[in-house]
């Protein structure tokens, strides 16, 4: 019995989506892609503070060294996420020492970032911050319904942390989120916040973006009326295309074309 070959349609792309995305750029040079991260890191800092995700000190993104992956960048302790450039960020070792940069680092980011890198080779970057919707999300106890394409993106890929014991200062329990975090790719924090990771920083940092506005729309739903979420088999649809990684990557390189055309400042090293 022969198999006859499905012939993909001239008006989709090579890629698993069909989209005419390209792919990310690969490096030979550690310290262009130090660069490239650096920058990267900063622009979503950025992009941070214009879209309203800062809460005094709270709140931080890493992503790991390309040379020396136990190592990971992250924005200093005290710098406001609208202000903050390249010049700021400190590179921060497994023991929370600060090896590279002129400030401090925050406790918190220390012991929740250096945990997930340590536990989770799959999360080259992590994002975390404390967002009126996915807080107001997490007081209620609830994860992302599928109510649309974009939340079906967390569909069996999410967590809920309810071990709320105060500020994420104590190294245990850094590593309990770390551990409860598993695979997934996003764990909402009762009582603290959320938390994405990805394969890449502008990949971690889209699934933050996306998880937040999916948030709103869930909390917006349930005020109104009584929403339907999708029945599994279309969830499984919606997320084979919404949550495809080269569609989460490609998705920051448009946050990054508005920010760096906005307040090219920030690459300044």
């Amino acid at each position: 019995m022969s198999t006859v070959e499905q012939v993909k349609p001239g008006y989709l792309a090579d890629t698993h989506t069909g989209l005419p995305m390209p792919s990310a750029a690969t490096f030979d040079d550690p310290a262009a892609e130090r660069k490239h991260r650096k920058q990267r890191l900063t622009a979503a800092l950025r992009l941070f503070g214009k879209y309203g995700f800062g809460e005094g000190i709270s709140g931080h993104i890493s992503v790991r060294d390309p040379e020396q992956p136990n190592l990971f960048w992250v924005n200093p302790f005290g710098v406001s996420f609208k202000l903050v450039k390249v010049s700021d960020l400190i590179l921060v070792d497994s023991d929370g020492t600060v090896v590279e940069g002129k400030h401090p680092v925050n406790p918190s980011a220390f012991v929740i970032h250096s945990a997930i890198h340590d536990l989770g080779p799959h999360a080259e970057a992590a994002a975390h911050a404390h967002t009126a919707h996915s807080r107001a999300l997490g007081a209620l106890g609830r994860l992302l319904e599928p109510y649309d394409q974009e939340s079906a993106a967390f569909y069996q890929d999410q967590v809920l942390y309810d071990d709320y014991r105060g500020p994420s200062v104590a190294v245990e329990q850094g590593r309990d989120i770390a551990e409860k975090l598993g695979d997934k790719r996003a764990i909402l924090l009762r009582h603290h916040g959320l938390i994405t990771v990805g394969g890449s920083l502008e990949e971690a940092v889209h699934w933050f973006f996306t998880f937040d506005s999916c948030a709103e729309v869930q909390l917006l739903a349930l005020a109104a009326g009584d929403p339907k979420p999708m029945a599994h088999e279309q969830a499984v649809a919606a997320k084979d295309g919404f949550g495809d990684r080269q569609l989460g990557w490609f998705s920051f390189q448009l946050l990054w074309d508005e920010i760096v055309a906005e307040q090219p400042d920030f690459l300044d090293e």
